[in-house]
C-alpha cells in the first residue's frame, strides 16, 4: 500500500531508521506503525539507528584512482573509534565506497543536501515531459513525485544501488556495517575527479571499467 511522507517522518523519529527503510517497512505492515518498528528492529535496522545517534569523529580519508589516473575519488568515512578505523571491515567498507563513487558518480551524498533550487527547476522538467507525453494533467503531479525519487536515486549516494550488490542501496551496505562493527560509521563527505572533466571528450562507460579492476 502507499504511505505518506508524515508517516515516513513519524517512523524515522521513532526508530532514526532511514526513509527509504521506514517507507518498505510501513508498506509492509501496510501503514501499521507498531508493526513497521517491530519489523525495522527484527531486521537490526532500529538497532543501527540507535547506534547511529552516536558522535563519530575518527575514521579515515579513503582514495581511489582509477587505472591510468582518469578518475580519483577522496571519501571521508567517520567512526567513533581509532581502533574501528583501522578495522579490516571498515577499511574494506571504505575502499568499496571509495569505488562505487568513481564509478556512479552521486553528486550529494544524501538527499538533504540536494538544493530546494535544483529539486523545483527539475520538477519543472519533469512535469513538461509528462504532459508532452499526453499525460492527464491530474496525474501529473503524481508521476512528478515519483520520478523526482528516481532523482535522488540517481544522484545521492546513500539512496545509489551498490555497484557491486545492485540489490542494496549505499544506505543499507552503511546500516550492515553498523550493525556487524558495532559502531556508528557516517560518510561526511567525497569530492570526485575525472581527468579532463567539462572538456568535450569520447563517452566511456566508467562502470564497466572499474568493475573490471574490481574482478582481477
Amino acid at each position: 500500500m502507499a504511505v505518506d511522507a508524515k508517516s515516513v517522518k513519524e517512523l524515522r523519529e521513532k526508530t532514526g531508521a532511514g526513509m527509504l527503510d521506514c517507507k518498505k517497512a510501513l508498506e509492509e505492515a501496510n501503514g501499521d506503525m507498531t508493526k513497521a518498528v517491530e519489523l525495522l528492529r527484527e531486521k537490526g535496522l532500529a538497532a543501527a539507528a540507535n547506534k547511529a545517534g552516536r558522535i563519530a569523529t575518527e575514521g579515515v580519508v579513503e582514495s581511489y584512482i582509477h587505472a591510468g589516473g582518469r578518475i580519483g575519488v577522496l571519501v571521508e568515512i567517520n567512526t567513533e573509534t581509532d581502533f574501528v578505523a583501522k578495522n579490516e571491515q571498515f577499511k574494506e567498507f571504505a575502499r568499496d565506497v571509495a569505488m562505487h563513487i568513481a564509478a556512479m558518480s552521486p553528486r550529494y551524498v544524501r538527499r538533504e543536501e540536494v538544493p530546494q533550487e535544483e529539486i523545483e527547476k527539475e520538477k519543472e522538467i519533469l512535469k513538461a515531459q509528462a504532459l508532452n507525453e499526453g499525460k492527464p494533467e491530474k496525474i501529473v503531479e503524481k508521476m512528478v513525485e515519483g520520478r523526482i525519487g528516481k532523482y535522488y536515486e540517481e544522484f545521492c549516494l546513500m539512496e545509489q544501488a551498490f555497484v557491486k550488490d545492485p540489490d542494496k542501496t549505499i544506505e543499507q551496505l552503511l546500516k550492515e556495517k553498523i550493525s556487524t562493527i558495532g559502531e556508528n560509521i557516517s560518510i561526511r563527505r567525497f569530492v570526485r575527479y575525472e581527468l579532463g572533466e567539462g572538456l568535450e571528450k569520447k563517452v566511456d562507460n566508467f562502470v564497466e571499467e572499474v568493475m573490471s579492476q574490481v574482478n582481477k
